[in-house]
């Protein structure tokens, strides 16, 4: 299974996408120079290439082992980590008063699909610690910051994130853990965690958990929840009193381990609280946020590394006739139709959920120069980034299969991880089914709904004459109409159609503008501009109707739902 980065790609998104030549116009970024980024895009994809890639398989068939030690990592990966670290991979959008570089969000999640492209399970742990620098940066303490963020922003300590309970999934209000005060400023955790990523490993000295716990006489709820900062390691170098009492048995990811963490059993898990108390959940979004929108990346890493190994097969096995061709000799099978169908499929989906995820990022980077517009239009796109992502990374690496043959049934040949390390994308940090709730229920009425007026008129405004994109964003229109005069089930009922609907209404005019951008860019590789032209063709002719065609369905209310009661499903 070979990488091949796509810096070409990710150079062409940086122009006309982020739009990276605006950001570098402020003081704040300016030291994103078309030959810094340039470097960087070209550096990190050589890194993760040599560096990530060669233990993607490892990773996958060796796995994270529990010990009651701790948690151990495979060969290999402890240098490649490390490397990371001393690359200064992990610092580039942190701010540099705690020892970051202050370049872009956009360039770092350049980097982070690297990573994620050549080994998915390894850059788990790269995944969530810019989220905790966020959430500390935001909600913590003078002192706080300048404790823990060097070490985190440079990856020298990872971050975590611990929400779930065994009787709280997604219902994060019903859970129990426990801080206490200590009377030194410090409290008492007490608790157990569930699927914590990379919540334990041996590739870092110290983890810094950040934790969700309830307080001595806390409101119930959700209301009730406080946000704490828990040390692996304690300052004083001693051993917290937290450990890993498992690791999960997945179906895919195995380089990522998954742990169930135990705090205070011995009544001495030391934790200190971000923020004030009672506001853990505000705090706690932050880091969520900014999860999602990685999440939603690793969907794209992984549909590119599934569309690469599918077209290197397709280009390579020869099999049958073209029908129709003057001679029955056989041809590779990327000549006949259905599989140019898939193709074409697999390149359109990943170049257009890409677009995606680095316009929501550079959407967070204007907002944090404090651009208003941008932040409402980055609240309104996360959950389409982390849901319609995730899913294309499933159809994706799911087509790629399928290009195999019976051979991508066979482990093998790779194709199946890939399908097996996509498909948790669409459950953790929010399943795609609360992405589309939270677009229904908070998003679109975000400014009295002119947050999405905003983003139809501009899609409205660069359309042209693609009529399939302007009858899209019609039935968008109407769709949201529709279910904001609707009752709370039909709403939520039609949630999960129209999220699909607005995804695909946003890729396809991301698309349409780097059609017509690649039109003036002849300098570029002939075949870079053909493929941009191709997929971009094939989104907006085929793709595009589908999601016209979803509108039915998304107002056809939640009366069908409930037609039979739960136990007729069972019959």
């Amino acid at each position: 299974m070979t990488y091949t980065p796509v810096v070409n790609e990710q150079r062409f998104l940086m122009r006309h996408i982020v739009r990276i030549d605006e950001l570098a116009a402020h003081d704040s970024f300016a030291a994103a120079s078309p030959d810094v980024v340039d470097a960087i895009l070209e550096g990190a994809g050589a890194f993760a290439a040599g560096e990530f890639a060669p233990l993607n398989r490892i990773g996958d068939t060796v796995g994270a082992k529990w010990t009651a030690d701790g948690v151990r990592m495979p060969e290999g990966f402890h240098a490649a980590y490390q490397a990371y670290v001393d690359g200064g991979w992990g610092s580039l959008a942190a701010a540099p008063e705690h020892g970051g570089q202050g370049l872009p969000f956009a360039l770092a999640t350049a980097v982070l699909e690297d990573l994620g492209t050549a080994n998915m399970g390894f850059s788990l742990i790269m995944m969530l610690t810019p989220g905790a620098v966020e959430a500390l940066t935001t909600h913590g303490s003078e002192d706080q910051q300048a404790t823990w963020l060097p070490k985190l922003v440079t990856g020298e300590w990872n971050g975590t994130m611990n929400l779930t309970e065994p009787q709280a999934g997604s219902d994060v209000g019903a859970l129990r853990t426990t801080a206490t005060p200590a009377g030194d400023g410090s409290w008492r955790i007490k608790g157990t965690k569930i699927f914590i990523t990379f919540g334990d490993h041996d590739l870092t000295d110290n983890i810094v958990h950040l934790v969700l716990a309830r307080t001595p006489d806390a409101p119930a709820g959700t209301r009730g929840i406080s946000l704490f900062l828990v040390p692996k390691i304690r300052l004083d170098g001693a051993q917290n009193d937290v450990r890993c009492v498992s690791i999960e048995h997945k179906m895919g990811i195995h380089a990522s381990p998954t742990c169930a963490l135990s705090y205070g059993d011995n009544d001495d898990c030391h934790g200190w609280l971000i923020g004030p108390e009672n506001a853990g959940m505000r705090a706690m979004f932050t880091m969520m946020n900014n999860a999602r929108l990685n999440v939603g990346l690793q969907g794209v890493s992984v549909a590119e590394r599934a569309t690469q190994q599918a077209v290197a097969y397709a280009r390579e096995r020869v099999q049958s006739a073209r029908a129709g061709a003057p001679t029955r000799d056989p041809v590779a099978i990327i000549e006949h139709p259905d599989v140019r169908r898939m193709l074409l499929r697999m390149k359109a989906l990943t170049m257009g959920a890409r677009a995606l995820i680095y316009y929501a990022a550079g959407q967070a980077d204007r907002a944090h120069l404090g651009d208003e517009a941008a932040q409402a239009r980055l609240d309104l796109v996360t959950p389409l980034a982390k849901a319609y992502g995730t899913d294309v990374g499933v159809e994706v690496a799911s087509l790629g299969v399928q290009v195999h043959g019976g051979m991508g049934f066979i482990e093998e040949t790779g194709a199946a991880q890939h399908y097996r390390d996509a498909r948790i994308a669409p459950i953790y940090e929010g399943t795609n089914g609360i992405q589309a709730a939270d677009l229904v229920g908070r998003k679109l009425e975000l400014a009295g709904g002119e947050a999405l007026a905003a983003l139809l008129r501009d899609i409205r405004g660069e359309a042209g004459d693609e009529t399939q994109l302007m009858a899209l964003a019609d039935a968008v229109e109407l769709v949201t109409a529709r279910l904001g005069a609707a009752s709370v089930d039909d709403r939520l009922s039609g949630s999960y159609p129209l999220l699909t609907m607005l995804s695909v209404l946003v890729c396809g005019w991301l698309l349409a503008r780097q059609a017509r951008a690649a039109a003036g860019e002849a300098d570029m590789d002939v075949d870079f501009l053909a493929i941009k032209h191709a997929a971009a063709r094939f989104y907006l002719d085929r793709i595009v109707p589908e999601a016209i065609g979803l509108a039915d369905g998304a107002t056809a209310g939640a009366e069908g739902l409930y037609a039979i009661d739960a136990g007729a499903f069972a019959a």
